[in-house]
C-alpha cells in the first residue's frame, strides 16, 4: 500500500485563487491539479505516496464559527483519519480563519487550539499500528494589504497581527507534543488582492519545500 498523507486545512489547502488571472480555469477561483501544492506535492513523491486533499475554505483549528456550520477541523478529525487510514503522516497546515475578529481569541489561544486538534489526532486509531506522525504548518503571515481588500470587515482587527505570532507558539506545540513543525513563510506567497491567498508560485513553492520534508519523515 503506498503512504498515505493526509493534508488537512483551509483554503489555502483547498486551492482557492484570488485572482481569476492567475489559474488556469478563472471563472472557478480554484487552482487546478496541476497548481494546487497538494497536487504537485504528490507528483513530486511519487507512486510510493498518496497525497489525500482535505482542505476546506473557513476552517479553524476548534472554533465553531457563528456564521457557518462544520468549519471546526476538531469535529471533522476522527472520520477525517479513519476513512484514509493507515495514516502515514498528517500534515497540518491551520490558523489564518482563526484570527478574525469573530472568534475573540489570541494568537496563543489558537495555538492551543492547534494542540487540542494535535493530541486528539495522536489518540485515533488510524496510523497502522505505528506512531502518530503529525507535521505542524504554519501558515504564512497575513499581509497588511488585508486592511484595504474586499475582505477587511470579515477578517476584522487585529488579524495580521495574530498570524505573525503563530509560527513562533506553533513551534512551541510541536515540541510539546512530539510532532514535526514548518513555518511556510519563506516558501509560499501571497497575493497581493486579499494578501492572505497563496499565489499559483506559492503554491509551487510550498510544494516543493513539503516535498523535501515529507520523505524525510514518511
Amino acid at each position: 500500500m503506498k503512504k498515505h498523507i493526509v493534508c488537512l486545512g483551509d483554503s489555502n489547502t483547498h486551492g482557492y485563487s484570488a485572482s481569476p488571472d492567475d489559474c488556469a480555469d478563472g471563472p472557478l477561483l480554484r487552482f487546478n491539479e496541476e497548481e494546487r501544492w497538494t497536487c504537485l506535492l504528490g507528483k513530486q513523491l511519487g507512486e510510493d505516496y498518496l497525497v489525500l486533499e482535505e482542505g476546506l475554505s473557513g476552517r479553524t483549528t476548534v472554533f465553531s464559527d457563528p456564521l457557518y456550520e462544520g468549519l471546526s477541523a476538531l469535529g471533522y478529525l476522527f472520520p477525517c483519519l479513519t476513512s484514509h487510514e493507515p495514516v502515514s503522516l498528517l500534515v497540518v497546515m491551520l490558523g489564518t480563519n482563526d484570527t478574525k475578529e469573530r472568534f475573540h481569541v489570541s494568537a496563543e489561544c489558537i495555538s492551543l487550539g492547534m494542540e487540542r486538534l494535535v493530541r486528539a489526532a495522536r489518540n485515533i486509531e488510524c496510523w497502522g499500528g505505528k506512531q502518530p506522525n503529525i507535521l505542524i504548518v504554519a501558515p504564512p503571515p497575513i499581509g497588511e494589504g488585508v486592511y484595504q481588500s474586499a475582505v477587511s470587515e470579515t477578517m476584522g482587527r487585529g488579524c495580521v497581527e495574530k498570524s505573525r505570532e503563530l509560527a513562533r507558539y506553533y513551534a512551541q506545540v510541536a515540541e510539546r507534543q512530539h510532532a514535526h513543525f514548518l513555518d511556510a513563510a519563506p516558501y509560499a506567497e501571497f497575493n497581493t488582492i486579499d494578501c492572505m491567498h497563496l499565489t499559483r508560485k506559492g503554491h509551487r513553492m510550498l510544494a516543493e519545500k513539503l516535498a523535501e520534508v515529507v520523505r524525510g519523515l514518511a
